[in-house]
Order: C-alpha cells, then structure tokens, then sequence
C-alpha cells in the first residue's frame, strides 16, 4: 500500500475520532482494519451491530438484556416441559404415545411456540407492561401479565390451529368439517394446560422483574446467590443528592403533595441516572445516594455528568412542576471516591449495604454546598480520576476540615460553563 493511500486511511482516522463519541469510537475498528483485514465478521458486522447498541440508552439495554434472559429462560421452561411430558407419555400410567410422537417433534413444537410467545408477550412484558406498570402495585402488575400472556396463548392456539389444519391435515377453509375441527383443537384440554403453565411460569418471570426492580438492578440477583454473604472490599463512588429548602417545600405544599413531589421528582431522575450507569443505593427522606463502580463512573465522567443530566431532566420538565406544585425544585449533592465493604445484612429483611468512612465524608460534603452557595461539591480523591473537559468550571474551595473528621480534604465545586483563571488541573495538583 503506496504512502498516499496510508496518510489518507490515517486522515480518516483522524477524522472518525474527531466526529464519533468515544464510547462509539471504542467499539469501532480503525480504518486501516476494515479495509486490509479479511475477516467479515469483525470487520462489517459487527461494527454494524455495536454502533446502534452503542447509541441506545443504558434503560433500553437493560431491557432489551431482560428480554433475551426472559428468552432463554422460557425456553429452558419450554425444555423442561418437554422432557416432563415425555417422561409421563412413556410411564406405566398412560396409554401408548401417539405413533407420530417423537421428543424432538414436541420440543421443536414447544420451542417454536415459546419463541413466538417471547417475541409478543415478552415483548409486551418487557417494553410496555413493566414501564406503564410502574407505579402501580405489585399485584395489579402481576394481574396484567397473567392477562397477557393469555391472550397472547389464545393468539398463538388460534394461529397453529389454522396451520394445523390448512397444512398437516390439508383441510380447505371452505371444507364443512373446518369449524368444528378448529373448534375441537382450541378447546383441547391440551391447550387449557399450556395456558395455565405459561401463566405461572409468567407471573413468576414479573415478581422476579418486581423484586429485582425494588432491591435495584442486579441487587436481587446477587442476594439470591450470596455473593456478599462475606463482606468484600470495593472501591466505589457515591453521590449524595438532595432537595433544597425541602422543609420549607413540605410545609407550603403539604404533607401528601409534598410525598407527591419527591416521587415524581425521585421518578423523572431515574434515567440520568441509570443512562450513566449510576445505581440508587438508597432513598433516605428528600435525599437520593447514587453508587458506582469506580471504573464505570469515571469513563467519560459519567459520576459528574449524571448530576447535569438530572438538572436538564428537571428543566425540560418546568412548566410540569410549575403547574402541578407551583414550583420547580432544585437540589444539590456532594460526590466522593473511596473504599468501602460491601455485605449483606440482616435476618428478616436482606439488603447489601456498603459501610465505610466515604459515606460519612460525602454526606458533610453535600451539607457544604449551603455554605459555600454551590450546587455540586466534589473531592480531589475523585477529581484526579477524571480527565474534565472545558464545559466545566472548577472551582476550588480550599483544604477544608469537615465537622466530625480531625484530616482536611480537598474539595472544589462543578459547574457546567467556561474555565476561568479560578479553575486547577485537579490531574496535576494530585501528582
């Protein structure tokens, strides 16, 4: 390849790192590659595949990842069923199997029928029953999919027994037998059976949606295997977020419009968070702790984009707040790095908690953001991890002693706008 052709690829290059993001430019293969490598796979497809995925937000890919474990589960289901079935046709209890009965027939039957289960009622369950449900109690939730997933075993009963018919048994629709026929395979006990296991099977799947929604994403998952029966060492960042004047907020509004603000308010932050792959440790009051793993909350700052994220969230939704409470609230938050254990506690009620002096020092930090008239305050423990950008303005407040803690820290407050002589290569102040 001439030295032409190697400066216009490393143009291109240039040119594609300067346009694309880079958590795209990460999953996209260089110039040079695509054009000199011989594997298609690598090279086309999956380039084709990871840009869009990429573009998604981290919500949709939790549920397009709950959809295909829905898939594969069911499936498993559908397995187990089969083998259930052939294990009783083939017992001293019942008569002979049909003569056309075969193991695989049935689970090809089973597993075809599941798949298109999957792609209606797990796609209903998933991206539309689970949102519009989310406000709504346990039961009512679990009362929609169960009505779902019987509609959709109605849908599915209906069609393979017109392709039973029309296909197998070659019966015309025109044929006088085809009602009644059609009639006697819908109504087979056979189908009734179907339809109640898949309910149940289905409204276990929503209560293990329901549980994991509650103890937050992954949470539930790791309770079930006692991953931290024995407490573990983790470095992690937390934010603690909460309302300003929010006493003065319940008092005006009232106690019961008040609990209606913070769950539209705790609601509508939710996705800034989660898009940034943020998990909300706990709800305390008017107050949000939001945690990440160290690595994922530092890649493209997310730990501080989130809180922008969240005020944009908000204004976009103003004149909702103004018309609905007559005002439009505001918060503030420390941020801060640190090691704690993580463990499971508890007898009657399990919960993983994460213990450790960062916690204490993020909370006296948010308590700081009053004082000095800032909206956001973090530590140079977490600064010097982050590689900020000129869209924000850091602002250092000095070597402060916080109330309870004999050892000063480093902390400046972030603000979205242009870097001023007030603002410190955090980067080189640690080194």
């Amino acid at each position: 390849m001439s030295a032409k052709t190697n400066q216009t690829l490393s143009a291109k290059t240039n040119l594609y790192q300067h346009r694309l993001p880079k958590s795209i430019h990460e999953q996209v293969y260089s110039i040079h590659d695509r054009i000199t490598g011989h594997d298609l796979a690598r090279v086309v497809i999956l380039p084709l595949i990871k840009a869009p995925i990429s573009l998604m937000s981290r919500r949709r890919k939790i549920q397009i990842r709950q959809w295909l474990i829905l898939g594969a589960a069911w499936q498993f289901m559908a397995l187990w069923i089969c083998v259930y079935d052939h294990l009783a046709v083939n017992s001293g209890l019942s008569s002979s199997p049909a003569k056309d009965y075969t193991f695989l027939s049935n689970w090809m039957l089973y597993s075809s029928v599941t798949f298109i289960a999957t792609l209606i009622g797990g796609s209903l369950l998933v991206f539309y029953i689970n949102p519009k449900f989310a406000n709504r109690s346990y039961a009512r939730s679990i009362i929609a999919v169960i009505l779902c997933i019987v509609l959709t075993m109605t849908i599915i009963t209906f069609i393979s027994a017109y392709f039973y018919l029309t296909l197998i048994l070659k019966k015309s629709v025109v044929d006088p037998d085809f009602n009644r026929a059609f009639l006697d395979y819908v109504a087979d006990p056979l189908n009734l059976k179907d339809t109640l296991i898949w309910s149940t099977i289905t409204a276990i799947t929503q209560f293990i949606f329901l549980m994991n929604t509650k103890f937050g994403a992954g949470v539930f998952w790791k309770i079930v295997t006692g991953k931290y029966r024995a407490p573990k060492a983790a470095e992690r960042i937390f934010m603690f977020l909460d309302l300003n004047s929010s006493t003065t907020i319940a008092e005006k509004l009232g106690e019961a419009t008040y609990h209606r603000l913070l769950k539209d308010f705790f609601a509508h932050i939710t996705s800034p968070i989660v898009n940034n792959y943020g998990q909300i440790y706990q709800y305390a009051g008017d107050e949000v702790i939001v945690d990440w793993d160290l690595s994922k909350g530092v890649r493209n700052n997310q730990c501080i984009q989130c809180f922008f994220e969240i005020k944009k969230e908000i204004e976009k939704r103003r004149d909702y707040y103004y018309k609905t409470y007559g005002l439009v609230p505001t918060f503030k938050a420390g941020i801060h790095s640190g090691n704690v254990i993580a463990g499971e506690i508890g007898i009657i009620k399990r919960d993983i908690t994460y213990s450790g002096d960062v916690l204490n020092t993020t909370a006296r930090m948010r308590s700081l953001c009053k004082e000095f008239n800032v909206e956001l305050i973090a530590s140079s423990d977490l600064l010097q991890h982050l590689s900020l950008t000129d869209q924000f303005n850091i602002h250092e407040l000095g070597s402060i002693e916080l109330r309870g803690k004999t050892k000063k820290i480093k902390l400046s407050s972030l603000a979205m706008g242009i870097k001023t002589s007030l603002i410190v290569s955090h980067r080189k102040n640690a080194a």
